[in-house]
This record gives C-alpha cells, structure tokens and sequence, in this order.
C-alpha cells in the first residue's frame, strides 16, 4: 500500500494478517488524542481508503492507571469531549469508552479487534503504553501497528542514545532537514471519502457503552480515583491547546530567549501537559512558527555545529523555544525509545553515580519526609511554593521545577530516594508528567545529560549545585513567593 506516512514511522507489532473480510479499520486512540497533524489518524485513514472499508477510532480512559486521579481524569475528559465534536460531521466512528470501574473495559479491544481489518495505535515510548500495546499484540489475530508522531524527529531516525543535549543537536541538525518535509496532514479529516459510518455489534455497546456527552463532561464522584488530587483551573484538549499555542505566539514568543526563566514574568508556552496527552503535534507547532515568522527551508543553517541558537535562521525567541520543543523534549524521547531504564538510578552516567555514591553519607543540614514535602512543609519559601504550584496549578516554573530537584537531592537521605521522590511528586501531580521529558529533566537534576562541576561539594559532589539563595539574588521572586504561599 502507498503511504504517506514515513515508513520509519510506522512499526509492526505482531506478525498477525490483514483480514479484508471484516467489518472495519479500528483506530485505538491512546496517545496523539487529537484530530489533526495526526499520523496514526491519516495511516488508520489511508487503510480505510485501500481496503475500502469504514472506520472506528477508538479512544478509552481506564480508572486503574497509575497515578489515576481526578485532575488527570478531568484533563483527558476535556480532550475527548472535543473529539466527539470534531468526529461529527465526518464519515468516521468515533467511540469513547470510559471504563465505570476497574477492569469493566477489560476485553474491549479484543472483541473489536475480531471485527477489524487492521488495528493502528499511537506509539509512545513511556508510562504504560509500551507493555499495553505488547500485551494487546499477542492477544488480537489482526494486524497491529504502531505510529510515531511523538517529534519532528523519527523515533528510528537513529539507534543509539546521547550523553549530551549538545551530541543529540548535532545530530538532529545533522539529520532532521531530510525528515522536516515528511509531515502529517493538517487535517486528516477534510474531504476524506470513506465508505459510511460502521456499525458497531449492538452486543458490544451494550456491554460497554459509548460514553454520552453527559459521562465526559459530567461529576467524576462515582469513579474509584485519587479527588485529593483536583482538576486544575485550565482545560484539557485540542481546541485549549491551539488556544494556548496562538496566545504564546502572539503574547509572549518575542521575550522568550529572555526572560522565560523569571517566574514573575514567565514567558513559558505552558503547551507541555497538551504536547504530553498528544492534543497538540510538534509539526503543529512547527507550522505555526513557520507561518509566523516567514520562515523557508534555504534558511536553515548549513553546519551541523550543535550550538543552541542560530541554526533554524529564526528569531531569537523562537530559536530558543525550538531548542526547547525539538531537542530537549526529543532528547528525552530518543532516550525512552532505546531504553526502559530512565527512572533508574543506575542508568545515570558513570561520573554521576561515582560522584553520588562517595556523598551519599555526607551529612545532611535538613531530611524531611515524603509527606514533609508533599505538603511543602520546609524552611524554605521558595521551595515551598513551588511545590504548592505542582500540587495547585499541575506543573513548576521551567527554571524553579530544577531548583525544586536539587533541594530534594540535599533533603533526603541519599540520592536514590532523591529520584524516587522527586519521581513521586511529579507523576502524582504534574499535568505533563508521566512523559519521557519529565524522567530526563529528574534525572538531568543528578547529572544526565550534563557534565561533571567544580568545586566539589558535601551531598552534591561534582553534580551541579543551585541554591535558593542564588536564584533569589539572579531574579526577582517574592511576588512569585507571595502568590504561592496563599
């Protein structure tokens, strides 16, 4: 079949056939929750189109995931109320399913697996979509694929991972002109010829009920999750994610290089936890940078030299923020892809666990508890209302969510139980949490992707030191301070 979709992109995850003689193509929605810039979507379209069968996109949201909790319920709850919106008036069946109590959902995909032609997912290298779909592949006798939208940069675009962010930029400016062209279709959906809308066996929507517009926007009281952990005050989404993408362009893109690190003026996008539940796409992203700075491919710099800025032939801003979006957030995917080890300690490099090895039993000034610090229970204000923000607002100021790791390296009673907190609080609280981008920031806070410093130190030994006392002489803080400790 000719498509569209690169084939690097595109990975076969069993050794099952096509079966043309079934009812449809299912589309099982676990990762890119969007409608558009979506190659999973645009492949599970072109199947339908070959086969000349319909198609189902199947999204659900079990109760029994870890962390599962009424803020991240809520969030995805917004996400999939927008896509029965955006499913409407297109020949495609959409069918969210939100499991009433854990294991209700249980044999759901199988059963329409038994109805499918071919079965496409979303691939993403983290949480618990790996084993997830691992698992489904052996239980299903069809087809099942898997498509990398996750980046601008191909997942199998290399084999190996990076020490640095510096040695993975090279790479990717290296590499990634000849796979900035390979983009998915901005909308999918639009003129699409398919055959009508499927139906789906009436045993099964009476086993497992499409959720109604009442379930997904409705009280989440009945179901077995952590309330104690709130929605937040900001929307779930694709509809709020291409909100927030155009508000940053316009209002803050300009001073990004700048002051995106002050948390009083905070120029950050805040596109993370929308880029993590998959509402909005990097090329998405991508395109609107293009659109708003005029930007053409000739501009592209022709040494692959592996500095931070200057390469893309943008403005500063968005120099920065690309910087940010495509090799920080795609450093860490490159290393997820490779490797199933990135919460452990022992993946660190050799200098790093040497270095926090020699200090673990360095004395330590404070050691507070997990609930300690949960609470934001410290001496120290500022500490203090950065986490009141993770467990308020769902996420840390970019520049403050390192210091926060680095305090926690000195509380605790070695560097081991550093990651381990530091990995409970944000998968418990953050929004954007649970990514393959938050495991490479906690362990970045105990020397991935960085170097050895100097003078050595108690606790920290060559790892990079921060203080509050530093940051608080760098930038101004108290009202931040103030707001936070309200």
């Amino acid at each position: 079949m000719k498509s569209k979709v690169p084939g690097l992109r595109i990975k076969k995850s069993n050794d099952a056939l096509v079966h043309p003689d079934r009812r449809f193509i299912l589309y099982w929605m676990i990762a890119a929750r969007r409608t558009k810039w979506n190659f999973a979507l645009q492949r599970a379209i072109e199947w339908a189109v070959e086969l000349q069968k319909s198609l189902v996109v199947f999204e659900p949201l079990r109760v029994d995931y870890p962390w599962a909790s009424a803020r991240f319920h809520r969030f995805i709850l917004d996400g999939m109320t927008h896509q029965k919106e955006a499913f409407a008036d297109t020949p495609v069946r959409y069918y969210p399913y939100v499991e009433p109590s854990q294991g209700a959902g249980k044999g759901l995909l199988a059963t329409l697996a038994a109805e499918s032609c071919v079965v496409v997912t979303d691939e993403f290298p983290g949480f618990m979509y790996p084993q997830m779909i691992d698992a489904a592949s052996r239980r299903i006798d069809v087809l099942l694929e898997e498509v990398d939208g996750n980046g601008l940069f191909p997942l199998r675009a290399v084999a190996r991972t990076f020490p640095t962010a510096y040695a993975f930029r090279r790479e990717l400016q290296r590499q990634l002109p000849e796979h900035l062209a390979d983009r998915p279709t901005p909308d999918p959906l639009r003129r699409v010829s398919l055959r009508g809308r499927p139906s789906i066996p009436q045993a099964i929507l009476d086993r497992w009920p499409a959720a109604t517009v009442s379930v997904l926007g409705g009280t989440l009281d009945a179901l077995p999750l952590d309330r104690l952990v709130s929605p937040v005050d900001y929307r779930g989404g694709a509809a709020e994610g291409e909100k927030r993408l155009r508000k940053f362009l316009i209002t803050k893109l300009d001073n990004y290089g700048r002051h995106q690190t002050h948390p009083e003026t905070d120029t950050t996008s805040r596109l993370s936890p929308y880029l993590h539940f998959g509402n909005v796409s990097s090329h998405q992203v991508l395109d609107s940078l293009i659109r708003r700075e005029k930007w053409t491919p000739d501009l592209l710099g022709k040494n692959a030299a592996g500095k931070r800025a200057g390469w893309w032939g943008m403005s500063p801003g968005a120099e920065a923020f690309l910087d940010q979006l495509v090799t920080w957030r795609e450093l860490g995917y490159n290393y997820s892809s490779k490797r199933d080890d990135n919460k452990d300690f022992h993946s660190l490099p050799p200098w790093a666990i040497e270095t926090l090895t020699v200090h673990a039993s360095d004395p330590r000034e404070y050691v507070y508890s997990l609930e300690q610090l949960e609470m934001a229970r410290t001496h120290d204000p500022l500490w203090n209302a950065a986490q009141t923000q993770l467990r308020r607002d769902g996420h840390i100021h970019t520049y403050l969510r390192m210091l926060w790791g680095k305090k926690l390296l000195e509380w605790t009673d070695c560097p081991q139980q550093a990651l381990e907190y530091m990995i409970a609080l944000n998968d418990k609280y953050a929004v954007d949490g649970r990514d393959p981008n938050s495991y490479s920031g906690i362990s970045w806070v105990l020397g991935r992707y960085d170097r050895p410093w100097g003078p050595e130190r108690p606790v920290y030994g060559k790892v990079r030191y921060m203080s509050s006392a530093n940051t608080a002489r760098k930038m101004s803080i108290q009202n931040y301070i103030r707001k936070y400790a309200r």
